[in-house]
């Protein structure tokens, strides 16, 4: 599309998603006799399948709690991994508020998806080896959910190559940073379904990545569902790489914006690969 594009494949990923890294990041940095407690956390599925990996890997007791509508498949995943889930809350939010009543109330540590300086510092090394990686970065497009993916990224590339432009994607179905950074403050905003479940719900109150996404985005855009699937059609056809929704909307933004970015080195981090095979044959279906 008359750029120098580079694809992070974060989809390729041990649990086929980015959230490995802040999780195990956020747990290694817990004082050992708190690991020993265990920890909690909330999740649409991403990051549920990085707290098991990584709780698995250094033998952490944890819990992971799911909203009601959370994919099957990756729930299942959770599980095989030896890690109990529940299905609780049918937002994200409300999730994430239940799992923090749990941790309080049994004296665990919550592993928040998003709103943990070690969570956003663990997605940050995205940032760092995109900056190896590419020479001549000029903009990188990530999917917004909560914020801590951009936020990691972003705040790296702003202090080491700080003219490195970063662009928040979002479903316009779930456009909840996007519509937080428009207002000034952190806001309630529906949000219907999407095929970007990995990014879908609210920015929790009081969320860290709000004041950094501030910072560190430059801009931001809002994609279609029609859109974000001709995305993943378009990768899975011409890269042969299966991604999901979320990665399907930096796709999508970056797609979107592409006469904008004529000449430039542009990268987009395909942040994940875990779609249910229900929702991907109606996404090939077209």
């Amino acid at each position: 599309m008359g750029s120098n594009v580079w694809l992070k494949c974060e989809n390729l990923q041990v649990t086929g998603s980015f959230k490995i890294r802040g999780a195990t990041n956020a747990m290694l940095t817990l004082p050992a006799e708190t690991r020993s407690r265990g920890v909690v956390t909330a999740s649409s599925g991403n990051h549920g399948l990085g707290v098991a990996r990584a709780a698995t890997q250094l033998g952490v007791p944890a819990t992971v709690f799911v909203p009601n509508d959370a994919d099957d498949g990756k729930a299942e995943a959770i599980r095989r991994m030896g890690v109990p889930i529940e299905r609780v809350g049918d937002d994200c939010l409300h999730t994430e508020q239940y799992a923090r009543l749990i941790a309080d109330k049994s004296g665990r540590a919550y592993l928040s998806p998003y709103n943990d300086p070690a969570i956003i510092a663990g997605q940050g090394t995205i940032g760092l080896e995109m900056v190896e990686q590419i020479p001549g970065l000029d903009a990188v497009f990530i999917a917004i959910g909560g914020g801590g993916l951009i936020s990691g990224v972003g705040a790296y590339l702003k202090a080491i190559a700080p003219s490195v432009e970063v662009i928040g994607c979002s479903p316009a179905a779930s456009p909840a940073m996007h519509r937080c950074l428009e207002a000034g403050k952190i806001i309630d905003v529906p949000c219907r379904a999407t095929l970007s479940g990995a990014t879908a719900g609210g920015v929790e109150p009081g969320a860290i990545t709000f004041d950094i996404c501030r910072d560190v985005v430059d801009r931001t855009v809002l994609v279609g569902e029609a859109h974000i699937a001709d995305a993943m059609r378009h990768i899975i056809g011409t890269h042969h790489m299966l991604i999901e929704g979320a990665a399907g909307v930096a796709v999508a933004g970056y797609q979107q914006l592409a006469s904008e970015y004529q000449n430039k080195t542009v990268g987009i981090v395909l942040c994940g690969a875990n779609v249910s095979t229900p929702e991907l044959r109606k996404i090939l279906a077209g």
